[in-house]
């Protein structure tokens, strides 16, 4: 992204999207051809399905324990393989224009577009294909934790377009893998500090 920053008429818009109980929705039926594609042999396919399908659930609250209940859907919370699985759940959501990346990890997905020339025509694209692909893959995009971040140096930099679907709101900081981005400086001038948690 620096190295796109270094060129005249240039920007980046970065995407920081959330999913609501992101290993929560993990539907078996819908991962189980993805791991197929992905050539994991059969035999693991049908274990990670009966890993995921009939368990049984109940809670406690003090002295009160509630009736057991049968789920089928999502990853348990706490599994170090629910990572895992929600990696390869999203595996096949990417991008199809080099202008536009997505950088994933666990259930963190980033896009950034490299805007030149103002044309935010592919990252526009690219985000809208993301919530097509949420959609049919049966994630919900949590709205008031999707944020948007523009990386503008310009010197004037004009007043942008609102950013595509869903609607994010800018915040002056947002935790990213392990630290915290935070804009300083005046509206015109913005700069990217990353802090340390």
């Amino acid at each position: 992204m620096l190295q796109h920053l270094d060129s005249p008429r240039t920007y980046a818009r970065v995407l920081f999207v959330d999913f609501s109980t992101a290993f929560n929705t993990i539907i078996p039926a819908v991962l189980q051809p993805k791991l197929s594609q992905l050539t994991v042999p059969a035999p693991t396919c049908h274990w990670i399905t009966n890993f995921l399908t009939d368990r049984t659930q109940q809670v406690r609250l003090g002295k009160i324990t509630s009736s057991t209940r049968t789920i089928s859907t999502g990853a348990p919370q706490g599994c170090v393989l629910s990572p895992l699985l929600f990696s390869l759940y999203t595996n096949d959501c990417t991008s199809g224009d080099p202008s536009v990346r997505l950088l994933k990890f666990a259930d963190d997905t980033t896009v950034i577009g490299l805007i030149r020339n103002g044309d935010e025509s592919a990252y526009r694209w690219e985000v809208e294909q993301l919530v097509l692909w949420c959609g049919q893959n049966i994630l919900k995009l949590n709205k008031l934790k999707t944020v948007e971040m523009t990386v503008d140096f310009r010197k004037s930099p004009p007043t942008l377009p609102p950013p595509p679907p869903p609607p994010p709101h800018h915040p002056q900081q947002h935790c990213f893998c392990g630290g915290v981005l935070q804009v300083s400086g005046n509206h015109n001038l913005p700069c990217l500090k990353y802090l340390k948690l």
